[in-house]
C-alpha cells in the first residue's frame, strides 16, 4: 500500500504512511497534508511584468530599494544573478546574493527577468 502514498517531501523517504488526514515519515517523523505539498508544486511566482520566474534565473532591480541595516540604495538597474525561489518572510519570495550587499530575500513585484 505504501507504493501508492507519495514519498516525504522533507527526507523523500518512501516509507510514508496515513495517519487520519495526514500522511507520516517514520525516518524523520515529518507529518504534512497531501493536499498542501500539491499546491506547493503548482505555485508560479512572476516578476513585475508577469514573466514566470524559476531558480537560476538572473533578474534586475526595477525600482531604487532602500537596505535595512545599511546607509546604501539598491538602485534600479542592478543585476542579480542566479537567483532561489523561497518561500521568504513576509511576501519576500527571492533569494539571491546582490553584489555589494551580500545574500538578501526580495520581493518578485521589484524585479524584472533579464
Amino acid at each position: 500500500m505504501s507504493d501508492q502514498l507519495p514519498p516525504c517531501p522533507e527526507c523523500k523517504s518512501e516509507y510514508s504512511y496515513e495517519m487520519g488526514a495526514l500522511l507520516v515519515c517514520p525516518e524523520c517523523a515529518h507529518e504534512w497534508n497531501p493536499a498542501d505539498v500539491e499546491l506547493e508544486a503548482i505555485r508560479v511566482i512572476k516578476d513585475a511584468s508577469g514573466n514566470i520566474l524559476a531558480d537560476g534565473d538572473d533578474v534586475t532591480i526595477v525600482k531604487d530599494m532602500k537596505v535595512k541595516g545599511s546607509s546604501n540604495t539598491l538602485k534600479v538597474g542592478t543585476k542579480v544573478r542566479g537567483i532561489r525561489l523561497v518561500d521568504g518572510p513576509g511576501d519576500h519570495d527571492i533569494e539571491a546574493k546582490v553584489d555589494g550587499f551580500g545574500p538578501m530575500n526580495l520581493k518578485s513585484s521589484i524585479v524584472k527577468k533579464a
